[in-house]
């Protein structure tokens, strides 16, 4: 079974965003995996992490959008903060780009996260 780690919390360090997982998990077990997929069942965002061998993903819900927004819109480089350290979240930035310009208008995703995306990231589409 795959484990979803919400995030709620962040930083913005310098030209970095910090997410913050409260987990009781150590850094070590975890390699980002550079994809980004959308869970429109659940109405989130998905960055996948390598854990012990076995795909997690790392879910960022309607809350957190504003922060994902500013992060492509200021290219900021995505990290994960732990108890134990910090980790980046590789391609990030540059993989949530180009799933936002896929699900734009595209009715795959259900029509309700479609707006909830286009709305959310109005000011990313604006200048694209």
């Amino acid at each position: 079974m795959r484990n979803v780690y919400l995030i709620t919390q962040f930083d913005v360090v310098h030209n970095e965003i910090h997410f913050i997982l409260n987990e009781k998990k150590q850094l070590s077990q975890f390699q980002p995996i550079g994809q980004v997929l959308a869970d429109s069942d659940n109405e989130a965002l998905l960055y996948i992490i390598d854990e012990n061998d076995a795909y997690s993903y790392l879910r960022f819900n309607q809350a957190i959008w504003p922060q994902l927004l500013q992060m492509v819109l200021l290219n900021q480089k995505a990290m994960l903060k732990m108890a134990d350290g910090v980790l980046e979240l590789t391609d990030f930035t540059d993989e949530l780009k180009a799933l936002l310009f896929n699900i734009e208008g595209n009715g795959n995703y259900g029509d309700a996260f479609v707006q909830m995306i286009e709305k959310a990231f109005a000011d990313f589409f604006a200048h694209k």
